[in-house]
């Protein structure tokens, strides 16, 4: 007499006594990088964190693990980048670019009787990004920006900290980490920035910090090509900054192709039209309504 055939499982695959069998942990994901929103317990290799960065379901992929694991650099970046160099007074004489005032463009303000721009512009924090490509998935500045709030840096007055993080419906991650006040050298801010992001641990520069001034947006964005390890995956990684009087902000938008780009053929271009977009929907005059 011959035996049944076993139980089939959802997908055709045979069944165990205690169901179908279980995908192997994901050693990336099991990882909480600083910063990162709390509470998700880890998730196997191929399922989507609930709640988690963002990727449908179907693209929790190789690819989506590098860029998971580069976000999560990220945020340890963005939480560091304000700290890492600390001004002492003669700071003028530090400044990586001339102190000019071309990255303070359309900020206004005559400035106050101690020398500082006057406090015209905020930092808001919408419900979406990017013309609505991006949606909020999680806003830490009241957490994780307290650091930025509370580093000294002599040429920046009253400053209020932005870390948030965005994700679209096709796996990509976008992190902004900056902060609005009354801000004596903008472009020595932008480019502190990016100097703090690349030196975070993991982080190596692949491609130096150049300057762009996308068409239309009154603004002049540095941005650079960095390379990050992390749990033995190397990704490419763009990341852009501004500043002008009254803001500044790290913006990095990562996606899978990105990942895994040669540093050489990153479009620094667009991304620094991406970082100026993002400046252009969340800088708001102050008293105006928050756009999120």
């Amino acid at each position: 007499m011959s035996m049944p055939p076993p139980p089939q499982g959802p997908y055709g695959a045979p069944q165990g006594p205690y169901g179908p069998p279980q995908p192997q942990p994901n050693p990336y994901a099991q990882q909480q990088p600083w910063g990162a929103p709390q509470g998700a317990a880890p998730q196997p290799w191929g399922a989507p964190p609930p709640g988690g960065p963002g990727f449908p379901p179907g693209r929790r992929t190789r690819p989506g693990v590098i860029v998971a694991v580069v976000a999560g650099a990220l945020l340890v970046a963005g939480g560091v980048v304000f700290g890492v160099v600390q001004l002492g007074d003669k700071a003028d004489d530090k400044l990586p670019v001339s102190s000019g005032s071309s990255g303070s463009s359309g900020s206004g303000g005559s400035g106050g009787s101690d020398g500082f721009p006057a406090a015209e512009y905020r930092l808001t924090v919408p419900k979406t990004l990017l013309e609505g490509d991006y949606t909020l998935q999680a806003d830490t500045s009241a957490t994780d920006g307290k650091d930025i709030e509370e580093t000294y840096d002599p040429t920046v007055r009253d400053p209020k900290a932005v870390v948030t993080q965005y994700t679209s419906e096709d796996g990509g991650t976008l992190i902004v980490s900056g902060m609005w006040g009354r801000i004596k050298k903008p472009e020595f801010s932008r480019d502190t920035i990016l100097k703090g992001a690349a030196e975070a641990e993991g982080m190596t520069v692949a491609v130096p910090a150049r300057e762009f001034t996308p068409a239309g947006y009154g603004i002049t964005v540095a941005c650079e090509v960095v390379r990050s390890e992390d749990g033995g995956v190397t990704s490419t990684l763009p990341m852009c900054a501004w500043g002008d009087d009254n803001t500044a902000s790290f913006v990095a938008v990562v996606t899978e192709e990105t990942a895994l780009q040669d540093p050489d053929k990153v479009d620094l271009a667009e991304a620094a039209r991406q970082a100026a977009q993002v400046r252009k929907e969340m800088r708001q005059p102050i008293g105006a309504g928050a756009a999120g």
